[in-house]
Parts: C-alpha cells; structure tokens; sequence
C-alpha cells in the first residue's frame, strides 16, 4: 500500500523494449512495434523512506578504495568460466537470456550443482516450475547435493527474504519475468514489474555480496523482453544462441564489466544435458564437404578465442529478374558490398546470379576478418572451382578491391597450424610479422592477388 510519503504515477511503456512515453502512441519510435504500449504505475518513493534502495555509504577518495575484485568463484564449468571472464564476481549481477528450450534452465542447474558439490550452499529460485519439475530435470543431469537449495517463490519480498535468511553463495532467479513486488498492481511479466524487481535484487546482491544470475525471457527479434534498460543495469549479460535443429549450443557474453566482451562457451546438448565442447573448431569443421566449390575455411575471433568456421556460397543463374542475395550467419549489407567490389574489381559478372551464403553450423560472425571468406567462397562457387581444403584465408576488403590487416592475425594463424592447415592467405600487413609458424604464408595486397592464389 502507499504511503503519504510514496506517490504513484503511470506512464505507457512498450511491452518489447520497454520505451517510455507520458501518451499512448501506435507505433514504438525505438523498436517499431504497433500496439506494444501498456499504461502502468510508476512509483516514486521517498528516499528516505526506503531503506532496502539506499547503499547508506559515504563519498571516499578514489586513491583510498581498494582496488581487488577478490578471488573469482569458478563454476566448475570451464566454458561458464570463460564467458563470465575467468569466474563468478561476487556481489555482480547476470542476466541470462535465451529462445525457450534452448537450454538455460538446464545449464544454470548444472552449474549450481557443480557449486553445492563443492559444500556450498546456493539457492536456485523458480517461478515457473514446480519442485518436482525441477527435480526431475535434476535427476537428469545428476544435481542431487543437499547444499542445493529450490525455492518456489515469485514474490519479490519473499525471496529477498529467503537470500537474507540463508545467506546463499549464489542465486538464481528463473526466471525475473515471473517475479513480481506488491508495491504494483501491475501484472507480473510487464515492464515496471521487471524494472522494479530487477533493480531490487541487484541492489540486494551488491549490499550481500551475493552473485546472482536473472533468466530472462527474449522477444521474437532476440532481445530480452521487458525494458532495454535491464541490460544496463547488470553488471553481465549472456545470450544462447543455437536452434533446435543442431546439437550445439554457444553462449555469448554481450556486456561483461568484469572481462572481455563477446566471448562464447560452446556445448552440445545431450541427454544428460549441455557438455562442453573443448574443441571448437574441431567440432563446427568436423562434416566439412571435401573438394566441394564454395567452401572455404575462416579463422574467426570470438571475444579472445579463435575458432575456425566454414563460410559455404551457393551461386547459380537466377530465374527471375531480380537475383536474391540471402546470407546467414554474415550480415546481408556486407555481403551485398563485397558481390558489389567483386563485379567491380574482378570483372566477375554476379549481377544476374542469385546468392546464397551461410555459416555452416548456425555460427553467427560479426567482424570484417570474414571478408576474404566471403569472397572466396562466392567466387568459389561462381567458377565452380574448388578451394585447396589446407587453406585457410583471412582479411578485410575495401571498396577498392584492397585487402586490409585485422587484429590478432598471430592468434589466427596459430589456430589454423594447431588444426593441421597448410597455407594461410592473408593481409600483406607490415604491422607485425608472424615468426615462428610452419604455414605457407601468402600475403595479399587486392582480390586480383587473391584469386590469382586461391584458383
């Protein structure tokens, strides 16, 4: 109930990004949703009323704060430790995103009984399965320590209460869509529940000290549902990517305040549930075609790890007047620019063609080191002339036909040796030389050099 002191005003929010307007409006001006706006309360409270919002800490010098982050809590998963940056920060918050069933219920669980196996105590809260449920999800995966404790509990009060009563070493709410606070009517799910929830549990794990890990539900554009400010609130925030239709999973850090950004943990979904796959690039090049036109091999960087994938380009007379260009995996404006330079700087007649592009395995790149990649696997395809299968090229192109030097071309080429390639086409880049490698390093400065090397 108010207070004298606590007010209440509504506004409309959207109910995909949660974009805020004093009026409802028909369309969203950030995602460009129709009918998203909800009017809903927005309470403003007094601060001095409110106890459980305030840090109550005075203004300190920035040479007399301590500086150590303290011992990171590994999880036992190596992959889970490699996204969260080398292990748990106390007190951070993470939030956990997902399409349904894609596995985040699962690996969480996992990663709590590594935790309870180790005699800590770690409180995995749920709002939107029974206990029995998640025991037998459990069962499944072999989560059976008594230091793992379930709570079946969507009020926000009440499992505030629970953290301050048990003192858990972690916690994990699944999912922050289902927990709701009596301070508003609003229903549990919608963007001022979510903001409100959301901003008291991580004021409570910072207070605590508590690490603790939000699932959120996402929308059909991938993005976590609810207000887009959530994601500025915590302190780390983890996407699953994957389909149903392959066995992998990846987990990929979009926003980490305690390690590098960008970087993924990579499984496979069994039976008993999401095994870490230690070999990336072994696994996604492990059913690679050999001798088949418009394959080639990328080293691509995720966060500080490179992987080896497999870019495949499909192109063939097109039947109707306007040729498709459809790509998968690579952004669509990109791969419309370098077809572009191609027909430009080559002379390779791709207008009347459709294209097809993919990554093999669903792998999503998002970096101007595919470029050459790309390239090859089009012209691959367009001669129908197949790359040497020991060959692994790297760069980025310009609108001029140039190729230019990426970061980390060390780390690539040792990748590509360590997985038994022979040659490596890369930048003609003066930055830095790469001693001590057994591959046939080609250097390049235009696609002309490019194709003359490849064909």
């Amino acid at each position: 109930m108010a207070t004298t002191r606590d007010r209440v005003k509504t506004s409309f929010f959207c109910q995909d990004c949660g974009y805020q307007s004093p009026k409802w409006l028909g369309k969203c001006p950030a995602c460009g949703g129709w009918n998203k706006f909800v009017e809903e309360e927005i309470r403003v409270t007094d601060p001095a009323t409110s106890r459980d919002l305030q840090f109550s800490e005075a203004a300190t010098p920035i040479d007399r704060i301590e500086a150590d982050e303290g011992e990171r809590l590994r999880t036992g998963i190596d992959e889970m430790d490699r996204v969260l940056g080398g292990g748990i920060v106390g007190g951070s918050t993470i939030l956990v995103g997902g399409d349904p069933g894609i596995g985040k219920s699962t690996l969480l669980l996992q990663m709590m009984q590594s935790l309870a196996a180790k005699g800590l105590s770690v409180l995995y809260v749920t709002g939107e399965e029974s206990a029995r449920q998640v025991k037998l999800r459990g069962k499944r995966i072999g989560a059976s320590s008594p230091n793992l404790l379930v709570l079946v509990e969507i009020s926000l009060e009440g499992i505030i209460q629970k953290m301050r009563e048990i003192n858990p070493v972690v916690v994990v709410v699944d999912s922050i869509q289902t927990v709701y606070t009596s301070a508003l009517s609003s229903a549990p799910g919608s963007v001022g529940q979510v903001r409100e929830a959301s901003e008291r549990l991580i004021i409570q794990a910072k207070k605590a000290g508590i690490p603790t890990f939000l699932v959120g539900h996402v929308t059909k554009d991938g993005s976590i549902a609810g207000p887009r400010v959530l994601e500025h609130m915590v302190d780390t925030v983890l996407y699953f990517e994957g389909d149903s239709g392959h066995a992998y999973r990846i987990i990929r850090s979009i926003k980490n305040r305690f390690g590098p950004a960008n970087e993924i943990g990579v499984f496979e979904m069994r039976d008993r549930g999401l095994v870490e796959v230690s070999n990336p690039s072994e696994f996604f090049l492990s059913e690679r075609p050999k001798g088949a036109a418009g394959s080639v091999v990328v080293p691509s960087m995720e966060g500080t790890r490179p992987i080896l994938i497999e870019l495949q380009a499909l192109v063939s007379p097109t039947g109707f007047g306007m040729p498709r260009r459809t790509s998968i995996g690579v952004d669509y404006n990109r791969v419309s620019l370098l077809v572009a330079v191609m027909e430009k700087v080559c002379g390779l007649h791709l207008g009347n063609h459709d294209i097809f592009l993919n990554v093999a395995g669903g792998v999503r790149v998002d970096e101007p080191g595919v470029d050459m990649g790309i390239v090859s696997s089009v012209a691959s395809s367009f001669l129908d002339r197949p790359i040497d299968p020991g060959t692994v090229v790297f760069g980025e192109v310009g609108l001029t036909g140039e190729v230019r030097g990426i970061s980390q071309m060390d780390v690539r080429v040792k990748e590509a040796e360590r997985m038994g390639f022979g040659r490596c086409i890369l930048p003609r880049s003066t930055s830095r030389e790469l001693p001590g490698t057994k591959l046939d390093l080609v250097r390049i400065r235009s696609l002309r050099e490019l194709l003359e090397h490849l064909f």
